[in-house]
């Protein structure tokens, strides 16, 4: 019997494990049209995530609720002439705006919280507070995305001309010279290099104290996402790579990107570090790399928490 080039891939899907990836809305682009929006405005069922840079709001109660209606928006001081269509929940439209950093709410009804916390918590195995189901969470990812986009794309690159909102949210146009403009995702690719029953891994001075993750680079005009695992794991380690192998990904809404992960085959293994980018890079034995996934390393290093899409490459590796 023929195999299926299906039948080899891993289950669950990989990237089904990394965070906010858990968007279940049914956008409909097909569907969306300038009369969309106004529509799902006047729909009594329609909800709205409210966002505030990095974080979002939530309503103080038990369970993490982060949906909200128009009333509710209006009454926080929501920026509602700048209202997004997500998509629909069943029949429901979801929506999204932003909240001015001077905007004010009573803490007892509503707190704000950072959308990398959730992501963490919700990693956890939902025994934090706050929370939220990996639903909200992709659904928050894509509201991040789309509020940050269009935040940055106010002006025409072509005549400096202020642009407007169209499609919902899914584009702006130029009322000027009629130049239109699409959201953007800046894919990354985040690849972990091996080498036999070694693994590795560097750490930047920002990370928390003896974590150490994957290497990770944008992906370049004019290059393949293979191409770009090669040329950063040689311009941050100074290791060639052979083949390249992709596995899984992951939306990240800090502010716009699609992490692409990879495994990459090491056919040298003297590191040549780049100080400027890396604090500290080294080979990792698969022992050494399970000590650290579970939290018993006698230096106490460690991997990035289990919403990162470094941890499913570091942990489908450790454990292959």
């Amino acid at each position: 019997m023929t195999r299926s080039v299906f039948s080899r891939l891993p289950t669950p899907e990989p990237s089904t494990l990394t965070g906010f990836s858990g968007n279940r809305l049914e956008r409909r682009s097909e569907a969306r049209n300038e009369s969309t929006l106004a529509a799902t405005l006047a729909d009594p069922s329609a909800r709205i995530f409210l966002l505030r840079g990095d974080d979002a709001l939530l309503r103080s109660s038990e369970s993490v609720d982060a949906l909200f209606t128009l009333k509710e928006a209006h009454a926080v001081g929501a920026a509602m002439d700048d209202v997004i269509l997500l998509g629909w929940d069943g029949s429901s439209p979801r929506l999204a705006t932003t909240l001015t950093s001077d905007v004010s709410f009573d803490v007892d009804i509503f707190h704000a919280v950072s959308m990398r916390t959730l992501a963490i918590n919700g990693a956890a195995g939902g025994l934090l507070a706050d929370t939220a189901d990996p639903a909200t969470l992709g659904a928050l990812a894509q509201a991040r995305a789309l509020l940050h986009w269009h935040g940055s794309c106010r002006f025409c690159g072509r005549c400096g001309t202020r642009t407007q909102m169209a499609q919902a949210g899914y584009r702006r146009d130029c009322p000027s010279c009629n130049a239109q403009y699409f959201p953007r995702t800046d894919p990354v690719a985040i690849m972990l290099a091996t080498h036999g029953d070694q693994c590795l891994m560097g750490r930047q001075a920002r990370f928390a104290p003896g974590t150490y993750s994957c290497l990770a680079g944008f992906v370049e005009p004019g290059e393949t996402i293979e191409d770009a695992v090669r040329r950063e794991i040689q311009e941050e380690a100074g290791i060639r790579i052979g083949r390249v192998a992709y596995h899984a990904s992951q939306p990240w809404p800090f502010p716009m990107s699609l992490m692409i992960g990879c495994f990459a085959e090491a056919i040298s293994t003297d590191i040549v570090p780049d100080t400027e980018e890396l604090e500290d890079c080294r080979w990792f034995s698969r022992q050494e790399t399970l000590a650290m996934l579970s939290g018993s390393h006698p230096a106490g290093l460690s991997t990035p928490p289990k919403m990162a899409i470094a941890h499913t490459l570091i942990r489908a590796w450790a454990e292959q």
